[in-house]
C-alpha cells in the first residue's frame, strides 16, 4: 500500500474509494463496501465514522480506538448477499496488525436503505 492507496486494499486512492464514504458524500452500496469503509476508518482513526455506520441497536455509546494500533493489511475471505438486492448481508475477513490478526465475519443490515454493521463473531474460536 502507499500513501496514495486506499487502506482496505483496493486499487484506488483513498479519497475515490473509501474517503467519499467517510466524508458522507455517498453511502456504501454493498456490505463489503461498507466493511472495508469501516476497516479504512480504523486505520485512520475516524471514530464518528464508525459510530454513524453502527446498527442502533448494537452500536456503543462512544469508541475509543488505540492511537498505538497499526493496521496493515486487509483480506475479504467470504462474502454472502449485501449487494443493492439484499436486506442483510455478511462479510468474512481477516485484519492483520502489528503484532497479530483478527478473523471475524461481520454481519450487515440496511437501516432506512444504507448499510450498516450489525454484529461478528469470531470463525474458529
Amino acid at each position: 500500500m502507499t500513501s496514495r492507496t486506499c487502506p482496505c486494499g483496493l486499487p484506488q486512492s483513498y479519497e475515490a474509494c473509501c474517503g467519499r464514504f467517510h466524508t458522507g458524500a455517498v453511502a456504501a452500496p454493498t456490505a463489503e463496501l461498507l466493511m472495508r469503509s469501516r476497516y479504512s476508518a480504523f486505520v485512520k482513526r475516524d471514530a464518528g465514522y464508525l459510530l454513524r455506520t453502527w446498527h442502533p441497536r448494537t452500536r456503543p455509546a462512544r469508541l475509543d480506538l488505540d492511537p498505538r494500533m497499526r493496521w496493515t493489511e486487509l483480506e475479504i475471505l467470504d462474502t454472502a448477499d449485501g449487494s443493492a438486492f439484499h436486506s442483510t448481508g455478511t462479510v468474512t475477513f481477516r485484519a492483520s496488525y502489528r503484532g497479530g490478526s483478527l478473523h471475524e465475519r461481520s454481519r450487515f443490515e440496511r437501516v432506512d436503505g444504507a448499510w450498516v454493521y450489525v454484529d461478528g463473531d469470531f470463525p474458529g474460536e
